[in-house]
């Protein structure tokens, strides 16, 4: 099989399928390495928020999660601040990202996912419309100025990766949960 011919040929021969992929992928590594410079990359989970796509850093994120079932509601907070879940025996204060930004809430639907952020101090699940996996970029495809977004979230963006037309802003969950903003969850 040739990189010309599709993937999809090989839908019902999996072990095949796998073959295929991994030829592709040391093809591919060893056409980057032949080039001389290794290609440093930068590593984030795209996510959907009030219709615009973003990226948060791998490493600021812990895991993504299903909305919880049950989650109760926290007395005095916040409208933003939608409850306590309990993850595998441990707390986690669910916040509406969308609310907290003031860009209305997040409508729940079958792609709203919660993303844990990885924060040695304060644990938080940011309720986002939708998780898309990952996304790798060249760190030369970083620039330091983010475009507009919808849900007006300019004070915690770290710049943005632009690939083919297209500009992914970076959402930095380490300055939106350190803001003074967030501190402040009591109504």
């Amino acid at each position: 099989m040739t990189d010309t011919q599709p993937l999809t040929a090989l839908r019902d021969r999996p072990f095949e399928l796998l073959c295929e992929l991994e030829r592709r992928a040391r093809s591919v590594s060893a056409q980057s390495s032949q080039e001389g410079v290794p290609q440093r990359e930068w590593v984030g989970v795209a996510l959907r928020m009030a219709g615009d796509l973003y990226l948060v850093a791998r490493e600021e994120t812990r895991e993504v999660l299903g909305v919880p079932a049950g989650m109760t509601r926290v007395p005095g907070a916040k409208p933003w601040v939608k409850g306590l879940a309990n993850v595998r025996g441990q707390l986690l204060p669910i916040i509406d990202l969308r609310q907290f930004l003031g860009s209305g809430a997040t409508p729940m639907g079958r792609t709203t996912r919660v993303v844990a952020v990885n924060h040695r101090e304060i644990p938080a699940g940011l309720l986002v419309d939708e998780v898309l996996g990952f996304r790798r970029f060249a760190e030369s495809e970083f620039c330091a100025e983010a475009p507009p977004t919808m849900a007006r979230c300019e004070h915690y963006l770290a710049g943005s990766f632009r690939r083919s037309g297209e500009q992914w802003p970076v959402l930095s969950l380490r300055s939106l949960l350190e803001s003074a903003a967030f501190a402040e969850a009591a109504a």
